[in-house]
């Protein structure tokens, strides 16, 4: 698990992307107080948000936050994986989100939402895709940064036992859903 002390090297990886590419639809990279209070608003709702560090060094980090804040999202859950330029393709991403998957299912989660950014990130499409995840469309030209429009995709995937039985309540929602009669 990420601890407070980890925020300006996450924060410093987040920055490379939203500076140098279309990863994320921020086009000015938030400060070091803005990402701690990110950090603590997942946290302090019982998410897991995890950092990979080789040695003392964070080298990549990912978090689950709600997909969207109405109540009937309530078991669904948003990814975020970001994995510094210098530890690309040494399965840094595979591990983060393989912890991810497992923290978010024990916690009761029944269905994980990608939005990534941009239609031509392979390696995002490829990271979600090796996880089970599969596309469930595309918002076209919903962003525009570095002078282009910039495609959103959509990937969904399956948590636990997903819509085949009623979920159990998640700490801090509403109660579980009621079969109608």
């Amino acid at each position: 698990m990420a601890v407070q002390a980890d925020i300006p090297a996450v924060q410093e990886i987040y920055a490379y992307y939203v500076s140098h590419t279309t990863a994320s639809f921020e086009e000015d990279a938030p400060t070091v107080a803005e990402m701690t209070a990110r950090f603590q608003k997942v946290t302090a709702k019982g998410l897991p948000y995890l950092v990979a560090t080789n040695g003392k060094q964070v080298i990549g980090y990912a978090y689950a936050g709600p997909f969207r804040d109405r109540s009937g999202y309530r078991y669904t859950i948003e990814d975020s994986v970001y994995v510094a330029k210098e530890a690309l393709e040494r399965n840094v991403g595979n591990a983060l989100m393989n912890e991810l998957l497992t923290r978010c299912t024990a916690l009761g989660f029944r269905q994980m939402i990608a939005v990534i950014g941009d239609s031509t990130n392979a390696a995002s499409l490829a990271l979600h895709s090796r996880h089970g995840f599969f596309v469930v469309g595309a918002l076209s030209s919903a962003c525009f940064k570095f002078g282009r429009w910039v495609d959103a995709v959509l990937m969904q995937r399956i948590l636990g036992e997903g819509d085949t039985t009623l979920p159990p309540k998640v700490p801090g929602k509403r109660g579980a859903a009621k079969k109608r009669k």
